[in-house]
């Protein structure tokens, strides 16, 4: 057991919780635990099992998407997302069987099958995602009998997305999301791997959710070193387009926690190899784009990548530099989904000058805070599955100026006097590629040098003012 009176910065901890931080230069790497289910009586930062689901699974444009649970489980999730289309918008909408105290006493297949048929009739679609929530996790009712009885009867296909909230954390429900997504793809006869009618030079791009136009940047970029993007899982997605699937080359991952298991399976089922990637930052942008040309062996696409790193970071360097003067010496915290957006996430904040003292994640593997810790400077807090209260006392101990995180952080950072930056899935502005290096650079600007933190420390606000430290200059 880690003494915690050494091994963090402040000794007034959940004891079971002690394992799961550390600093690094103070213990082994392999001292973290991780990938684990939250302390039972710790209200941790993760989300739950439908909403790693939702996350998935709702940017394909042209599916229903329907909850079966209470309506507080749809509204939490309805068109919060920064997901664009390019075609259908029914994504956009939420429906729900709002189960009430008569359908948990009797159950509610009946009314679930009568939504559903309600639904096909009125929007035609081919595709039905339907999303079990904790209640009917309780009352049991059977979402496989109800789905493969409408799909018969609709000729379409409707699939049951196993997402109540008794069956793990957000990372199961990214599972079951990546199990609904291996019977849509399934061709009939079953998985097999294909001898011939794979696409040449072509990717499947997992993991990327088209927030903000995202994948259609990264889209871009691999057209422009010839490179064909077969289908994106999920962003900007639709029925046909992801029914193609194992005719791809190669499945590239931005987000491996909620991608991989999809990647193995695939792997497995349909012989497609895939490799981790990251679009977020300079380095990591060149480095993925290098990884993918030379995976083809070819050597004019590895010449057009180098030109187009050439040209891109040619174009967005000096911008980059002139907040790097602004910003270096400043101080950040990260506490988001994935190890593989954190560890890109550090990188990033070193090209425009910022140190990160504090990072963490909801769902990061072991292979991940490894890498975590070997890139980390001595002093850096590494935290699995936080809870509020440790985010908000190592970003104090540590003088954070800037907290990087998602939607439930906000408030945390904002109520020390620290600025933050949404990583979440409902922001409107691109952070992949170049032009997501530029506009994450002038957000760290924009709000860490915001004349706001000089009105919040004269109003005295905030824990940095009620004695734990001074609050940092900007």
């Amino acid at each position: 057991m880690i003494n915690v009176s050494t091994a963090v910065p402040n000794d007034n901890l959940i004891v079971e919780r002690q394992s799961s931080i550390l600093v690094k230069g103070r213990q082994r790497k392999n001292q973290l635990k991780c990938d684990a289910e939250s302390i039972a009586g710790c209200v941790s930062q993760r989300a739950c099992v439908y909403c790693g689901a939702r996350v998935v699974l709702n940017p394909v444009t042209d599916a229903i998407h329907l909850v079966h649970g209470p309506i507080g489980c749809a509204s939490y999730t309805w068109d919060i997302r920064g997901s664009l289309s390019s075609g259908s918008e029914l994504y956009r909408n939420s429906f729900s069987t709002d189960l009430k105290e008569n359908d948990v006493i009797f159950g509610g297949e009946k009314k679930l099958a009568r939504a559903i048929d309600e639904l096909v009739e009125k929007y035609k679609a081919e595709l039905v995602f339907v999303y079990s929530t904790c209640v009917v996790g309780v009352i049991g009712d059977d979402l496989e009998a109800v789905c493969k009885a409408a799909a018969q009867k609709h000729g379409i296909q409707v699939i049951p997305v196993q997402s109540s909230g008794f069956i793990g954390n957000k990372s199961a429900g990214y599972r079951a999301a990546c199990d609904a997504l291996l019977r849509l793809i399934e061709p009939p006869g079953g998985p097999r791997p294909l001898n011939n009618g794979r696409l040449v030079k072509s990717v499947n791009y997992l993991g990327d959710f088209n927030l903000a136009g995202e994948a259609w940047i990264i889209k871009d970029y691999l057209k422009r070193i010839g490179v064909e993007v077969n289908v994106v899982f999920t962003g900007d997605s639709n029925y046909r387009d992801l029914k193609k699937a194992p005719e791809a080359s190669l499945n590239i991952m931005q987000c491996a926690g909620s991608m991989a298991y999809l990647a193995r399976r695939m792997e497995v089922l349909y012989g497609i190899p895939s490799m981790r990637i990251s679009f977020l930052g300079l380095e990591d942008t060149a480095a993925s784009l290098r990884r993918i040309a030379a995976f083809f062996d070819d050597p004019e696409m590895m010449r057009r990548a180098e030109e187009l790193i050439e040209q891109e970071t040619a174009a967005v360097r000096p911008e980059i530099e002139r907040y790097r003067e602004k910003l270096s010496g400043k101080k950040a915290a990260i506490y988001v989904g994935g190890g593989f957006k954190a560890i890109s996430l550090i990188k990033q904040f070193r090209e425009i000058g910022i140190d990160v003292v504090m990072v963490g994640t909801q769902t990061g593997r072991e292979e991940e805070y490894q890498t975590l810790h070997d890139i980390s400077d001595d002093g850096t807090v590494i935290l699995d599955d936080a809870n509020p209260s440790e985010l908000e006392r190592f970003m104090i101990e540590q003088g954070a100026h800037l907290l990087v995180g998602g939607v439930k952080e906000r408030p945390l950072a904002y109520k020390l006097g620290v600025a933050f930056i949404d990583h979440n899935h409902d922001r409107k502005h691109p952070l992949s590629g170049y032009v997501g290096a530029v506009n994450f650079a002038r957000e760290v600007y924009s709000t860490v040098c915001s004349p706001v933190w000089k009105y919040a420390r004269d109003v005295g606000g905030g824990l940095y003012a009620a004695g734990n430290k001074a609050l940092p200059e900007r």
